[in-house]
């Protein structure tokens, strides 16, 4: 007997499981359908973000950096510390129990709203009464049980893309997931894919002991950022011991049964070939929708995997929505979130919007990377007249004190009415400083608002202060 829900959800990462629970804060009956069995064997939810994303990630960002920090810069501070050592399955377990914890967090959020869990593979089968047909399997080749949707939610995520040629067995070769569970610190770690993902976790390796080299298809480094910040980064990365070749061409990859062995043409043409212990293939992600089977329900995706929705994430089915990285946009845990939001109360008769560039970025290396609205170079292209302000955290008695100096914060504001375009910040605390740019922006803020909020001192965010100051060409402190 088939059970009939007002939203049913596919996939429990950010975007899917938030987007259950608004929905069923509104009063809808909701179904989650996710597959994501852990390590241990366990159904869980999350998805990738919680379980070999997002939150692992960040816990071995900390767990290197808190090892750097005692093995190289507490003398600094006239602590004196002899044979710091990392006990990697120390720092994995940790890592672990976090995720456990997030992810018990889910089951009770469930629990508390009355979702119900579909614990398997979800594939649809057309219509009925006008409701969706979603069958769910718990194993490959299982009898499906047969829900029917009112309103369906496609939230499936995304998955890591590999290379021709390149085989990822998550030992020798790693992509993301495999990346975050290395059982020792490698000697010699290769990474393919200067983007975020591979900056993170080599940077993790690298803090830890490896010796790490990166190597980038693309000319320009960190294209998406603004120029000064990736110039920036690019310098104090390579100071911190990361070594970084842009322009190259990848040819024949070979694992033997210790070693990983790389030929790439570099962007002068001259041929080279590397042998590392350990290679992350980090070369940006892809929609997961395989098997959904769309075409029952007369959808399809575009020419790039992703399915086409409108601005409210409505596909061209009228009770169909899609969100997060299946969709056009960022691939941004926090943009998912924010869509899965959105399409519950439109769902629900609301009229909810999301003003997509006013979603911040970040990279979570060391220091942090972060930026909201337009670069520098998009305003030119755009032909649009702005005023630019920079503030160097070197300047700053609080980074002093805390030992993080590196990096600026710059602001972009128009040129004739002061709002601001675009904030743009290298600093330990990015992901945190970026949040009042973002609110500033919602508001249509001018540089001058954020110029005379008084900020408190000493901190880090009066940089962002004076660099808002530094715009009209009155910064305080520079």
């Amino acid at each position: 007997m088939s059970q009939t829900f007002d939203v049913i959800v596919i996939g429990a990462g950010p975007a899917g499981y938030i987007s259950a629970i608004r929905a069923a804060q509104l009063g809808k009956s909701v179904a989650c359908v996710e597959k994501w069995v852990n390590p241990a064997g366990e159904r869980v939810l999350g998805g990738t973000c919680l379980n070999v994303g997002c939150i692992p990630s960040k816990a071995l960002l900390a767990s290197s950096e808190q090892f750097e920090q005692i093995a190289h810069h507490a003398s600094d501070h006239g602590i004196a510390v002899k044979g710091a050592s990392m006990d990697v399955g120390k720092m994995h377990a940790r890592k672990d129990g976090i995720v456990t914890k997030m992810t018990k967090g889910i089951e009770f959020l469930f629990r508390k709203n009355k979702i119900t869990w579909l614990k398997g593979t979800a594939s649809l089968m057309g219509e009925q009464d006008g409701s969706i047909v979603v069958a769910v399997r718990e194993t490959e080749g299982a009898e499906p049980s047969i829900s029917l949707a009112r309103n369906l939610v496609i939230a499936t995520g995304s998955k890591a893309r590999h290379l021709p040629g390149i085989p990822v067995d998550n030992e020798l070769i790693c992509d993301n997931e495999g990346a975050l569970r290395l059982s020792a610190v490698p000697k010699t770690l290769g990474v393919i894919g200067a983007g975020v993902i591979g900056l993170e976790l080599g940077s993790v390796w690298r803090r830890l002991g490896a010796e790490v080299k990166i190597l980038e298809a693309a000319p320009q480094f960190l294209a998406a950022c603004d120029g000064a910040v990736s110039k920036e980064v690019f310098k104090i990365f390579t100071k911190q011991g990361l070594s970084i070749e842009m322009g190259v061409k990848i040819g024949e990859v070979k694992a033997g049964s210790k070693q990983v062995s790389v030929a790439y043409t570099d962007a002068q043409g001259a041929a080279h070939t590397q042998t590392f212990d350990r290679l992350i293939v980090s070369v940006g992600r892809v929609p997961n929708t395989e098997g959904l089977h769309l075409e029952s329900i007369g959808l399809s995706t575009d020419e790039r995997g992703f399915i086409p929705v409108d601005d409210q994430c409505r596909t061209a089915k009228p009770n169909v929505f899609a969100i997060g990285d299946v969709v056009r946009g960022p691939m941004l845990a926090h943009k998912g979130e924010d869509e899965g939001v959105l399409v519950a109360e439109v769902i629900a008769g609301q009229k909810p919007h999301i003003d997509y560039n006013c979603i911040p970025w970040v990279i979570y290396t060391s220091p942090e990377i972060a930026w909201v609205g337009k670069t520098e170079e998009q305003l030119k292209a755009e032909g649009r007249a702005f005023k630019a302000g920079q503030f160097p955290f070197a300047a700053n008695g609080r980074a002093l004190g805390l030992g993080s100096s590196d990096g600026f914060v710059k602001v972009l504001a128009d040129a004739a009415s002061d709002e601001i375009l675009g904030v743009h910040i290298i600093a330990a605390t990015a992901s945190d400083l970026i949040a009042e740019a973002a609110v500033a922006m919602e508001f249509k803020a001018a540089s001058e608002d954020i110029a005379r909020i008084c900020h408190p001192h000493p901190s880090l965010s009066e940089v962002v202060r004076e660099a808002a100051l530094a715009a009209d060409k009155r910064a305080l402190n520079g």
